[in-house]
């Protein structure tokens, strides 16, 4: 593609909504490696790759009729930074050196002049791994799953030369048996298309109510107006996954109603002194693409692609039932019911459409302050999102662990799964004026998990 800025593409609605002062977000992804990393070997691999990838090689251009990207010379000498030798010398708690230095990078603007990503390496040896890469690419680049693509396409397996492993899970269709009559057929699928249109419907009015006046109570979870410019605290727990496939198997339900349940169950005892009644809203975030799974970024690329590159995702307004219950598996029958109940709705995709909508019709600015209202009215995002399967190396450096987030949105409290070669990632990111220890949170999920777990055993049920 020649440089130029007659070669510049829109930016697509929802990059337009990244954009936005108050939803100016960016992903911040923190990779942990098992050996010292070498940043000439980094730089080598960038500059035979970068220039690639559209993304990533494009800058901003502002014209008369709005935003665009245009190709440009990458120098990767400006995109990569190696923390100071002396700052490490002088650290004494690895995992102190590392949570402060992306907090610090949480309140730096990426440039705009340039390719909207860097990354920055520290040479740091923590309790869980020997060094650490810092990724952070603006929101409007692309989704989780579009960046996770990538960097599968960028690795490969440490058990052989391989890419990455990851799956591409098709979307699950309700096939009736045969013995089952065309009459029975037809009026369940009256029901079933009569129950979706007013599912969908009650999920529009209240996602229209949340927008406007229905704020979530102040609790200490929530954040204050202007929360998305303050500076983020970011940590992380692994934890097995098998722990959290023999729970699914025992209670008949998907990995993310676990994950969704053991959280509920963390925030009410993280909440437990919080006194009357608690409403907490949690978005929680759908992939609108047509397999669940990570796609390879080569068919990504394609033009005309059904799971393309860029932000195609929505979310659902996730109730989180905050009370300490004697049995811990409620807090799982909570989240799968409330999650049944959405997975029958077309709001996600009509979320998505309606943003489209608002922007091309009305203008950025109201699509901006709506979007802005929906975020501040509720306490938190959850995320949940398949990774590779295998533990890959990233040219030559084996990785540990993946935990991303995301920051500049009106949040006091962000969390993310990741799952990664058996494991499960838990990236907590909060602002430390509001929640002071992410560690907390992080123990009273792990702790719930145990505690479910323990809950099946005693019953027989694993």
């Amino acid at each position: 593609m020649s440089t130029g800025e007659e070669d510049g593409e829109p930016l697509s609605p929802m990059a337009r909504v990244f954009q936005l002062p108050g939803n100016d977000c960016c992903i911040i992804t923190v990779i942990g490696c098992k050996t010292k990393i070498n940043a000439d070997v980094i730089r080598s691999g960038l500059n035979q790759n970068v220039f690639k990838h559209p993304r990533f090689s494009s800058k901003l251009f502002q014209s008369r009729d709005g935003l665009s990207w245009i190709k440009t010379q990458v120098n990767i000498e400006d995109h990569i930074f190696v923390a100071d030798k002396d700052q490490n010398e002088i650290a004494e708690d690895g995992e102190l050196f590392v949570e402060d230095y992306v907090s610090r990078l949480t309140m730096i603007p990426l440039d705009k002049s340039r390719p909207l990503w860097d990354i920055h390496i520290l040479n740091v040896k923590t309790s869980d791994a020997d060094a650490v890469c810092v990724i952070r690419s603006h929101h409007s680049l692309g989704d989780g799953t579009s960046l996770m693509s990538l960097l599968a396409a960028c690795t490969q397996t440490t058990s052989h030369r391989d890419k990455a492993t990851i799956p591409a899970l098709k979307r699950r269709k309700r096939v009736y048996k045969d013995k089952v009559s065309w009459f029975v057929r037809l009026i369940l699928a009256i029901f079933s298309s009569v129950r979706l249109i007013w599912n969908t419907f009650v999920d529009l009015v209240l996602l229209l109510a949340i927008a406007v006046f229905l704020k979530d109570t102040k609790t200490p979870l929530k954040g204050d107006v202007g929360v998305e410019s303050s500076p983020k605290k970011l940590c992380h727990r692994t934890v097995s996954l098998d722990d959290l496939r023999v729970i699914k198997e025992a209670m008949s339900m998907t990995i993310n109603d676990v994950l969704l349940g053991v959280t509920q169950a963390a925030l009410s005892r993280y909440l437990n002194n919080f006194p009357g009644k608690i409403r907490l809203t949690a978005g929680v975030f759908v992939n609108l693409r047509p397999d669940k799974g990570i796609q390879p970024l080569a068919d990504m690329m394609a033009k005309n692609s059904k799971c393309r590159w860029g932000n195609y995702f929505s979310s659902i307004s996730f109730p989180i039932s905050i009370c300490l219950e004697a049995d811990p598996l409620v807090y799982l029958s909570k989240a799968k019911s409330a999650m049944d109940r959405r997975k029958h709705s077309l709001l996600p995709a009509l979320a998505f459409s309606s943003t489209e909508f608002i922007f091309n019709t009305f203008g950025a600015k109201l699509g901006g302050t709506l979007l802005k209202r929906l975020v501040s009215n509720t306490t938190t995002f959850i995320s949940n999102m398949i990774g590779p399967t295998d533990e890959i190396s990233f040219h030559g450096h084996p990785i540990v662990y993946i935990a991303p987030s995301v920051y500049g949105h009106a949040h006091a409290l962000t969390i993310h799964f990741l799952s990664y070669a058996e494991k499960m990632v838990i990236s907590i990111a909060v602002d430390p004026n509001v929640i002071p220890s992410p560690h907390q949170l992080c123990d009273e999920i792990e702790d719930s998990l145990k505690a479910i777990k323990a809950a099946l055993l005693e019953r027989g049920l694993l």
